[in-house]
């Protein structure tokens, strides 16, 4: 096995961590993070069954609505109780809401906007008008699910296109398991000799500026062999 990738719980998460290096990984995930962009416009009960449903992924699962609207932010606060009572009683939503919900009230989509990008959800839904300036705005998330119509429980279950996701923050500099992780990226070089003449002095020279005169020897010996008679000129002076 040269390379470990797929979803799981911390136990997976816990095994990918202590076989990083020996193989490669996908991405170590988890809890599950969502966080939901909403402005006047959204459904307050879409909103609310929206944080709870990925509530319900552990107690350690956040889930975290970002919203210009006061009048909206205080409508969803209101019926998240509603939205547990319909889940069983030994559901962990409660808990989990309760320990990491969060509810922010933004000036403007703008804000809104900014403050998504810098939580770098796993999960982020946007229920807001405009959806196209959404989708040009926004940079950081695992994977975006724009307007009611769709939600993360779609990703989870049945519609893609990826359920294995970047989280705590991860999504600020990689996105989730594509197809280019099982792709192995080689590099190399060739080089004329007359090329020598230009590459092997400057090489030589930052070498002797960082103080490592075997690698400046290595584009001497070169010089030496390809331009004999010509003076190396690779001294820290000539730069």
């Amino acid at each position: 096995m040269n390379f470990l990738a797929g979803p799981g719980n911390r136990f997976v998460a816990e095994a990918k961590r202590l076989l990083y290096g020996r193989v490669g990984i996908d991405v170590v995930a988890g809890p599950t993070e969502s966080l939901i962009i909403a402005d006047e416009t959204a459904d307050p009960w879409l909103v609310a069954v929206d944080l709870i449903s990925q509530a319900e992924h552990g107690a350690e699962s956040q889930t975290i609505l970002v919203t210009s609207s006061r009048r909206l932010g205080q409508a969803v606060l209101d019926l998240i109780p509603r939205a547990i009572a319909q889940l069983p009683p030994d559901s962990i939503a409660s808990t989990a809401w309760e320990n990491l919900g969060e509810i922010a009230v933004t000036d403007s989509r703008e804000e809104s906007a900014a403050l998504a990008d810098e939580y770098a959800n796993e999960h982020v839904q946007v229920q807001a008008a405009d959806l196209d300036w959404w989708l040009k705005t926004l940079q950081n998330y695992g994977s975006l699910f724009l307007g009611e119509e769709t939600t993360v429980t779609y990703g989870d279950k049945t519609s893609g296109p990826n359920h294995i996701l970047p989280t705590r923050g991860g999504a600020s500099y990689t996105g989730g398991l594509w197809v280019g992780k099982f792709i192995k990226t080689v590099t190399y070089q060739r080089m004329t000799r007359s090329a020598n003449d230009r590459i092997g002095r400057v090489a030589a020279r930052i070498s002797r500026v960082e103080g490592m005169e075997g690698h400046a020897l290595a584009g001497d010996a070169r010089l030496e062999k390809y331009f004999p008679g010509q003076p190396l000129n690779t001294s820290v002076l000539a730069l």
